[in-house]
């Protein structure tokens, strides 16, 4: 049995075991190494100390249960003895908080790690690289649509607003009483409560005053920020790609592209969504739209 294989070892006892409390002793003495010799291999092969490894399983583990559990209890299911501790724990590792993961990432546990199937893809998976961009603050008006995280309630609540609004004719009336300077609909989440799990979610077009505004739309002003931005993978437009390829970025900015990088989110901002003519499918054969994550340096 070569090195990959004893590491794999140790990996598949992390998983199987993920809520008790793991020792390095132990995991070298699972691949039969010294416990210095197997902290310089592990870290050889998966590119981090063993014991943040850990850690990072633990926190993704704990996140797959959100929706069905407070997270005070899942923190001490995973060994974390504070709500605190927990949410900075996770934030120190990934760069956010348990919440904002929690509004955006697609639920389930997380997929288990292959150390061959890594090796033979040298990626480990799709490589994205945001824009870095400064952007102004700029006005939004559009429609509010009040939803709820529990039992992943928004991920198939929110597409079926958007298909509400253009039924209805709510988007073409966005745009014949505002008269945006450019074309394209903002998704924005606001006003998120973690204690009752609620938020709005905001459809709406940049405006450059707020004055032609009606009674039933939202008004907001997004702060200025630095932001980094990333385009979906262009997807057919007629094969019901389009959602699972924003729900697939969304899942590589959070658990890949952050945790790799030098950025955290800034909280005192706001991110969105922002769809133009590129997610026409009656303009083009492929479709893409780019998600906006206000950043500042770790």
């Amino acid at each position: 049995m070569d090195y990959i294989d004893l590491i794999q070892k140790t990996i598949d006892y992390i998983e199987d075991n993920i809520g008790e409390k793991i020792t390095v002793d132990k995991l070298a003495e699972i691949a039969g190494f010294s416990t210095y010799h197997y902290y310089r291999v592990f870290h050889s092969f998966v590119g981090i100390p063993v014991m943040e490894y850990v850690t990072r399983r633990k926190l993704q583990y704990a996140l797959s249960q959100l929706n069905n559990k407070k997270i005070f209890d899942i923190a001490l299911d995973f060994g974390f003895e504070t709500h605190a501790g927990f949410t900075k724990a996770f934030k120190k590792f990934f760069g956010y908080t348990p919440s904002f993961y929690k509004l955006h990432a697609p639920m389930g546990p997380p997929q288990k790690i292959d150390l061959r199937k890594i090796r033979a893809n040298k990626t480990g998976g799709i490589i994205m690289q945001p824009k870095i961009i400064e952007k102004d603050s700029f006005k939004l008006v559009g429609y509010e649509f009040k939803t709820t995280l529990r039992n992943s309630v928004h991920s198939r609540d929110i597409p079926a607003f958007w298909d509400k609004c253009n039924i209805e004719g709510k988007e073409a009336h966005l745009y014949k009483t505002q008269s945006p300077p450019k074309h394209g609909e903002y998704g924005i989440c606001v006003n998120t409560n973690m204690e009752t799990d609620e938020f709005s979610y905001i459809l709406g077009v940049e405006v450059t005053s707020f004055e032609h505004s009606e009674e039933d739309m939202y008004t907001l002003e997004v702060p200025a920020a630095t932001y980094a931005v990333f385009t979906t993978p262009d997807v057919s437009s007629d094969d019901g790609s389009f959602v699972s390829s924003i729900q697939g970025t969304w899942k590589y900015i959070l658990e890949e592209w952050f945790p790799n990088s030098c950025y955290e989110i800034d909280d005192s901002k706001l991110d969105f969504e922002f769809y133009d003519e590129r997610c026409h499918p009656w303009e083009y054969e492929k479709i893409c739209m780019d998600i906006y994550i206000p950043i500042k340096k770790r």
